[in-house]
């Protein structure tokens, strides 16, 4: 695992001061057919998201007002810019595309080098830079011969198309990978820090080796050295026990939320906290069964792998909205604090597939992108594509 030394910790710190799977438990495809301050980290001064005076309604409501994209290509990553044109990665062809917000017109940014693609693996999670109007970084996590690694590169939108993207720079590397489970969502948190989460690569063994990338939710500086607060000071792991993270999302109160793939038995949600332990392999779901639970930690929901392996997590109008891959329909959990305020709610259920990434917009909305052309789904007349929704 990639390790820094005490001096160099330090001088990060003061530079910045600012799934569904197959029986038998053997690797199976996802969805089977389917700043350093001193808050807590994972915390920001402020939420993007104010906290709600209260709980929201038990039951909300979805409404697709339009297709912004349509005849994507393995879409998987997602990150809005400012403004609100949204930068989108194909996980097999390793390119990325500008898609207007406004009539979706669509350019071709360029391809990110090294890429990798196999089974789950290849061009995965996007997110932009917390400073991008100044710095103009996009960040890429993707598959490579040999491994799972973060770069960033600069963007020049006035350079020609299809070659807008920089040289990236690789911020880490070494994450394993693996046919299956490669994870692959990150995003910055309020803390601008850049979160990861990994997969265990089909090897349940490296979810509890803290000495392995594999199997956890990472937290890191966004030159990629180790986040101040982390539970270990040269470590970039922030919680482990995982099996497959694809989501990852904020509250209104910016607490860690991350959706996570089950084998045979239970699909989370798991409210995220630093230096956790979550349980896999050694359990799956809530209790598992009677098995002894010291030292793990239960998830606040659990799916059935059918209904949902799930991929993408939001939030948005005092809700969590996850993705579904096998169960192709869009979950709404609505938050009461650290828990439920009432039962999960679905919606679109097999109206447009496979689900595979859901991305708040600046109005209280969504973005939700398909997942029928990965290789398990079954696509339709202009698959893939990326639906604006209204929700609450």
């Amino acid at each position: 695992m990639q390790r820094r030394s005490l001096p160099t910790v330090l001088a990060a710190v003061s530079l910045l001061l600012t799934a569904g799977c197959s029986p038998g438990g053997g690797p199976a495809a996802e969805g089977g057919s389917g700043a350093a301050t001193a808050q807590r980290p994972g915390s920001g001064a402020a939420s993007a998201h104010p906290s709600p005076a209260s709980a929201p309604p038990a039951k909300g409501s979805v409404q697709v007002t339009g297709t912004l994209a349509t005849g994507l290509n393995s879409p998987w990553g997602l990150a809005p810019l400012p403004g609100g044109d949204l930068l989108v990665g194909s996980r097999d062809t390793g390119k990325i595309y500008r898609i207007a917000a406004d009539g979706g017109k669509r350019t071709e940014l360029g391809s990110v080098p090294g890429v990798a693609a196999a089974g789950e693996g290849g061009l995965l999670g996007l997110a932009v830079s917390s400073k991008f109007g100044t710095d103009h970084q996009v960040y890429a996590y993707f598959t490579t011969e040999s491994d799972n690694r973060i770069a960033r590169m600069i963007y020049n939108e006035k350079r020609p198309a299809r070659n807008q993207l920089g040289a990236p720079h690789t911020i880490l590397r070494g994450i394993p990978k693996g046919q299956f489970h490669n994870g692959g969502r990150i995003a910055f948190g309020p803390d601008k820090m850049l979160y990861a989460g990994t997969g265990e690569t089909g090897d349940k063994s490296l979810a509890q080796d803290k000495t392995s990338l594999a199997g956890k939710i990472l937290r890191m500086t966004p030159d990629g050295a180790p986040a101040y607060g982390n539970p270990e000071a040269d470590s970039v792991v922030y919680t482990y026990g995982h099996r497959n993270v694809e989501g990852l999302a904020w509250d209104g109160d910016n607490r860690l939320w991350a959706s996570e793939f089950g084998q045979d038995k239970w699909d989370e949600l798991n409210l995220i906290e630093s230096g956790r332990n979550y349980g896999w392999p050694e359990v799956e779901g809530k209790g598992d069964g009677g098995a002894a639970r010291s030292g793990f930690t239960d998830p606040v929901v659990q799916w059935k792998p059918a209904d949902a392996s799930p991929s993408g997590l939001a939030y948005a109008k005092g809700s969590l909205w996850m993705a579904a891959l096998r169960g192709e329909r869009l979950w709404r959990i609505p938050l009461n604090g650290t828990k439920p305020a009432a039962a999960p709610q679905e919606f679109l259920k097999g109206e447009y597939g496979r689900l595979r990434t859901v991305v708040a917009t600046d109005d209280g909305g969504l973005w939700l992108v398909t997942s029928n052309t990965d290789g398990r789904g079954t696509p339709r007349k202009g698959d893939d594509r990326i639906l604006r929704l209204k929700v609450t």
